[in-house]
């Protein structure tokens, strides 16, 4: 019972103080005393209330542009999306704030975090990698701009995370093409694959499928048309074991180049007759 009690007392005090904070907030919201709010946004900051911090910076920064608290309110604005997970927002207000404050001491941070941003709202390699490709360029924009700054490595890690999952987005797109019998589109995929990420590790498996795919559809072609596209397989076979000759894949490649040179053979000697 006591208990019980001790629990409704917390909850009814819980209620009162959050209501409490909720209308201090408002009259905060409603003063036209932008200093009052200015000081207000700081501390709401600074205790993680970045949800209030960001209404109040909002409301004051157009009003005290070019006084020498406009800067510092112009930086925890972006911080304050930030922190709540608005990452494309974010990235918009470092970028602007490195823009306009180039000369501050925050200028390189927040060019850096602009770009950081944008890497935390890459998606996930079965969406659209637009924003992928965005955040690459401006971390590079970075590491151009400042190449000894303290983020150096971790951009440079940033930039071949996300590489990689620009790889395997084109990766997976040229297999999903195998995986739906395309193989034409498959073998044109690989191909592209091959030379946009020529120091990719799914280099190998991308040959390999490369050549299952043209065996696949020379197997599938008209007779007129076989004995050419089994011959792009011997010749893809041949690329692949050049390049990966103990590779896991040489004794499948093996065997469908051993068919294909039979069927050369074969159909070679039907044309002749």
């Amino acid at each position: 019972m006591f208990k019980t009690r001790l629990l409704v007392t917390l909850l009814y005090l819980s209620i009162g103080f959050i209501t409490v904070s909720c209308s201090e907030f408002r009259k905060i919201q409603k003063s036209t005393d932008w200093k009052r709010k200015y000081d207000a946004a700081m501390k709401y900051y600074e205790e993680e209330e970045y949800y209030k911090a960001n209404v109040l910076f909002e409301d004051i920064i157009p009003i005290i542009k070019g006084t020498k608290e406009a800067e510092l309110a112009e930086y925890y604005y972006a911080y304050s999306y930030y922190y709540q997970k608005q990452y494309i927002l974010s990235s918009h207000y470092f970028k602007t704030f490195a823009t306009t404050y180039a000369r501050s001491e925050h200028a390189m941070e927040a060019q850096y975090m602009n770009a950081y941003s944008l890497y935390l709202e890459s998606p996930v390699t079965d969406l659209d990698q637009s924003s992928t490709y965005e955040a690459i360029a401006s971390m590079q924009t970075f590491i151009n701009k400042y190449p000894y700054s303290e983020y150096k490595d971790k951009s440079q890690q940033i930039i071949d995370d996300l590489q990689l999952k620009l790889e395997k987005k084109a990766f997976d797109n040229a297999r999903l093409y195998y995986q739906l019998r395309r193989y034409k589109s498959a073998v044109v995929a690989f191909n592209n694959f091959e030379v946009d990420f020529p120091d990719s590790e799914f280099n190998e498996e991308g040959s390999f499928l490369r050549i299952k795919c043209q065996f696949e559809y020379a197997q599938q072609s008209i007779p007129s048309k076989q004995e050419e596209r089994y011959r792009e397989a011997i010749v893809y076979y041949q690329k692949f074991i050049d390049k990966f000759p103990e590779g896991k894949f040489v004794r499948q490649a093996q065997d469908m180049y051993t068919i294909s040179l039979e069927q050369v053979r074969e159909l070679a000697s039907i044309s002749s007759n």
